[in-house]
């Protein structure tokens, strides 16, 4: 048994390109940056050193979702990998990259830009998309009535009060009981 699923979050690093194969299914290639903390052996300092991942999504969400990406948005990925070889003048070439099977838009560096709400992925048809956007980049979706908070002992068919927590307040270490 194999598993090739990976999970990806960083930014693109270039704004991305949509085509269509012959048969007319949009093809939407763009790369990830992602950065891997390492300690440099020599001075003891911790560095960030990026890695760039090739990203390739396909149909009808490939063309929802090209209009909302471009250089600098920063995406969380779901996907699996795939191994391209290729030969060009005489040399063979090869690299991995990622089919992707679920995007969430996390930001953008353009303020006032706008995205859909929540995640595109291949496990629901394009309808169960919002049409257009909603709310800027980062916003969270509302929970559904079966998704809201239960308060503890509360019958689970029962919507109870949750206290809002103020986002305003700090937690410290002190705080923490253990």
């Amino acid at each position: 048994m194999s598993i090739n699923r990976v999970i990806i979050s960083g930014n693109l690093t270039r704004d991305p390109e949509l085509r269509s194969t012959q048969s007319g299914m949009a093809v939407l290639s763009f790369g990830v940056a992602v950065n891997d903390r390492c300690k440099n052996q020599q001075t003891g300092e911790w560095e960030d050193r990026p890695n760039f991942v090739d990203c390739t999504m396909f149909g009808n969400r490939a063309n929802s979702v090209a209009q909302y990406l471009s250089k600098g948005t920063k995406v969380s990925i779901e996907g699996k990998l795939r191994w391209e070889q290729w030969e060009r003048d005489g040399q063979k070439h090869s690299k991995l990259k990622v089919i992707v099977d679920e995007l969430e838009f996390m930001s953008s560096r353009q303020s006032g830009a706008s995205a859909p709400q929540g995640h595109y992925h291949t496990a629901q048809p394009m309808s169960h998309y919002p049409a257009a956007p909603q709310a800027a980049y980062g916003a969270q979706p509302p929970l559904p009535a079966y998704g809201q908070p239960q308060a503890y002992g509360a019958p689970a068919n029962t919507a109870a009060a949750v206290p809002a927590i103020d986002a305003s307040s700090s937690v410290y270490d002190d705080d923490i009981p253990f």
